[in-house]
């Protein structure tokens, strides 16, 4: 083991301290282990939308690599596709195509970028004024909760259309779903740690048992093959998306907060204080470089993985060099074809099987949120702002004016904030 000269400081209680180097058989082994462990969720995204899940293991892995760069290699984060775009991202796929969903990522990671100038010169406290939990917590749900209809639609129906009730879909997406709670209830250690790729993959041979797969793109798809890179500003004439800015960017805010709760669960885990050293700035400008690069590429907007800090936290493997070694790997297994294909092949009832679980994870964590914080509901200003953010996010109120339009979400977003500022502590009934 070899441990980076100059560093004063060195965590007892892990196996491997952040700056220590694992020898080659171990490194190839805990680098596999955070691939495997974030490989489910990251390729999901893509799936949902309508991108080569190829892209988003390149993006993935880069976005890592910058982010780790641009921390100075001190925070063992690794970095993949972000679940809180979906919703967002599949109604910009149907409009405008990819092109719009590129500029929405930039545009977040611009907001990170901006964010991370101010954190830098003014401090954190005026996010935690603007973003606190009676607004995190519902437009979180609010995430979660407005991708159940399209997760039980493609559990449901086998045509696009969603006119075509079909058994077998169902039946495939309840045996996926059982799976996928079984693992997450029973297994431990690794297997525990990757119930939703255990998931996939057992859902994927139910489904070949009911021959609801077709196998022949498999076939015919080479071993080794370039992405499908959709590269704005080269493939596409420049063009601005207000529709894809003022969609995601608001986007950004929510995704900041667990950017900054993943912080502070790493903070404990590795016994240092990451808000000091390299700074909130620094882990801002970092998530925001790797989204823009992400954009770039064509991949979806990413974000820092809870399901790889679990990974540290189980392992006690704390080396940035094996988070660096996941990203290397992420962006060599985008360059697999017949992985690509297999993905790809994966059919409706399967990824709703696991969505059912993932979406309602997403949409419980924004309801521990007010829990954790013990948000009084009580009062009338908390029980308000959160009825409007649940309600227009979830009942899909989108505001268009012109070429300007901000979604459902977004516009919840806003209007949370909006209220939390303008509202006094107390009504005046409650005087």
């Amino acid at each position: 083991m070899k441990t980076e000269t100059g560093k004063k400081f060195r965590n007892t209680d892990a196996v491997l301290d952040i700056h220590d180097r694992p020898s080659t058989g171990q490194w190839i082994g805990l680098s596999l282990q955070h691939l495997f462990t974030m490989f489910g969720a990251t390729v999901l995204v893509p799936i949902l939308v309508g991108i080569d899940p190829g892209i988003a293991l390149v993006s993935s892995g880069l976005g890592t690599i910058v982010y780790l760069t641009t921390t100075k290699g001190k925070i063992p984060a690794y970095l993949g596709s972000s679940f809180a775009f979906i919703a967002a991202m599949q109604m910009l796929m149907k409009s405008d195509g990819y092109p719009a969903i590129a500029q929405g990522a930039m545009t977040t990671g611009a907001v990170y970028l901006i964010v991370s100038l101010i954190v830098g010169k003014f401090g954190s406290d005026w996010l935690d004024k603007i973003l606190p939990p009676i607004v995190v917590g519902p437009v979180v749900m609010v995430i979660g909760l407005g991708l159940a209809s399209n997760a039980a639609n493609n559990a449901m129906y086998s045509d696009a259309a969603h006119t075509v009730y079909d058994f077998k879909y169902i039946a495939v997406a309840l045996i996926t779903l059982g799976l996928t709670i079984f693992y997450n209830m029973f297994f431990k250690g690794f297997l525990g740690l990757i119930p939703i790729l255990l998931g996939i993959v057992s859902g994927y041979l139910v489904a070949l048992l009911f021959g609801i797969i077709d196998l022949e793109p498999i076939k015919e798809a080479a071993w080794i093959a370039m992405p499908n890179f959709e590269v704005p500003f080269v493939q596409y004439q420049p063009k601005l998306y207000i529709n894809a800015i003022t969609t995601m960017a608001p986007i950004a805010f929510v995704t900041m907060t667990e950017h900054i709760g993943h912080l502070m669960v790493l903070n404990k885990l590795t016994k240092r204080n990451f808000f000091q050293e390299p700074g909130l700035s620094k882990t801002l400008m970092g998530d925001g470089a790797a989204q823009i690069v992400a954009g770039l590429v064509g991949g979806p907007p990413v974000t820092s993985y809870g399901e790889n800090i679990g990974v540290l936290a189980i392992t006690r493997v704390h080396s940035v060099f094996v988070i660096g070694g996941a990203a290397v790997f992420a962006v060599a297994l985008g360059f697999v074809g017949k992985l690509s294909a297999i993905i790809l092949s994966i059919p409706g009832p399967v990824i709703s099987g696991i969505s059912f679980v993932l979406f309602g994870v997403i949409a419980a964590s924004g309801l521990k949120i007010l829990i954790d914080n013990k948000v009084d509901f009580d009062k009338k200003k908390n029980l308000l702002i959160a009825s409007v953010i649940l309600v227009i996010g979830i009942g899909g109120l989108v505001f268009k004016l012109e070429t300007f339009e901000l979604s459902s979400m977004a516009l919840a977003t806003v209007l949370g904030i909006i209220l939390n500022l303008i509202l006094p502590e107390t009504a005046r009934s409650e005087e």
